[in-house]
């Protein structure tokens, strides 16, 4: 398959990339800055997009077989009113200009596979969310105000893809949740770090719930949805074990064999978000996210449980740098 990965060249691209090489695939990554990423090399060819406008990037989309488009801004950043525009506006153009490039096309995808997220759904402890069932969040009471906006972005991504007039496409909304590699400066890399100091403790009670898909799963979802051509519209990229942070972290903390995490209060994980440049929704939304359609298609997880998926991102975590980060 000739395989376009817009916004290719972030952590999930780059476990894309090996993923899809190695099965032999050829792959276009679409990114601003063609020669400065850290694309994996040996294989994926960089094409100069802006992620705005239409331009010489729509000759790769006609005649190519699946689009991934990973393209927008990072959530790893203070969510100040200029950086919750730019999330917004760099996921719904993108999106909207890749729509505009399918439907253009003589020879269109068969699939597009649009990246989305799990905090779509409302913060919540009592029951998981699945496709089915699960709670659109935003109107939430007892959270930040702000929250609301993050389920708009989502909300507002996920039109851009489904009101594009794309009829000879299949689409698919990925409803992913944290995906978890041992890649350096993945989100894996950086709770390893904090448990690995000590630090890995429960934050502010630890109640609220975690969902994650190891790496592998990731692309073996990925696989299944490709060779699927009965599933469309959103779909969770969850492991079927979402877990209290608590739990979560000291699986972690098992898994570095490090016996003890210090406990963080809100104003501490405030803190710390602040010295990370990030933002505490990311540490204090309950996302109990389940994976019920990938399921009920037959889809089987390698990873399903978190202890023993931290204990295998651990062993690849340990191995030397240039073996690492080899995604089945």
């Amino acid at each position: 398959m000739k395989v376009l990965l817009p916004g290719g060249t972030g952590h999930v691209g780059r476990v894309l990339q090996r993923a899809f090489l190695r099965d032999g695939h050829e792959v276009v990554v679409l990114t601003r800055r063609p020669g400065a990423s850290r694309a994996v090399s040996g294989g994926a060819r960089e094409v100069a997009w802006d992620a705005r406008t239409a331009g010489p990037w729509t000759r790769e989309v006609d005649g190519c077989d699946v689009i991934v488009n990973l393209a927008g801004r990072s959530v790893s950043c203070r969510y100040t009113p200029a950086n919750l525009r730019e999330m917004m506006n760099s996921r719904v153009d993108s999106a909207r200009v890749v729509g505009e490039a399918v439907a253009a096309a003589a020879n269109p995808p068969r699939l597009w596979l649009q990246m989305s997220t799990a905090t779509i759904y409302a913060h919540r402890y009592d029951a998981p969310h699945d496709e089915a069932s699960g709670v659109i969040g935003g109107t939430e009471s007892g959270v930040p105000g702000y929250w609301a906006y993050s389920v708009e972005i989502a909300k507002a991504w996920e039109a851009a893809q489904s009101e594009a007039d794309t009829p000879r496409t299949r689409k698919v909304a990925l409803r992913a949740a944290m995906v978890m590699s041992p890649e350096r400066g993945s989100v894996f890399d950086v709770l390893s770090r904090l448990a690995r100091l000590g630090l890995g403790g429960p934050v502010a009670g630890g109640r609220q719930y975690v969902s994650w898909i190891h790496e592998d799963d990731f692309v073996r979802a990925l696989r299944f949805l490709i060779d699927r051509d009965d599933l469309s519209g959103p779909v969770n990229l969850a492991a079927p074990d979402p877990l209290p942070q608590r739990a979560f972290m000291r699986a972690l903390r098992g898994a570095w064999s490090v016996p003890v995490g210090l406990p963080a209060t809100r104003w501490m994980a405030a803190l710390g978000a602040y010295a990370l440049r990030s933002d505490t929704e990311l540490l204090l939304k309950s996302r109990r996210v389940v994976p019920g359609r990938l399921t009920a298609a037959g889809f089987a997880f390698d990873h399903g449980t978190w202890p023993r998926a931290a204990a295998d991102l651990v062993r690849a975590a340990r191995l030397p740098r240039a073996v690492a980060g080899t995604t089945g």
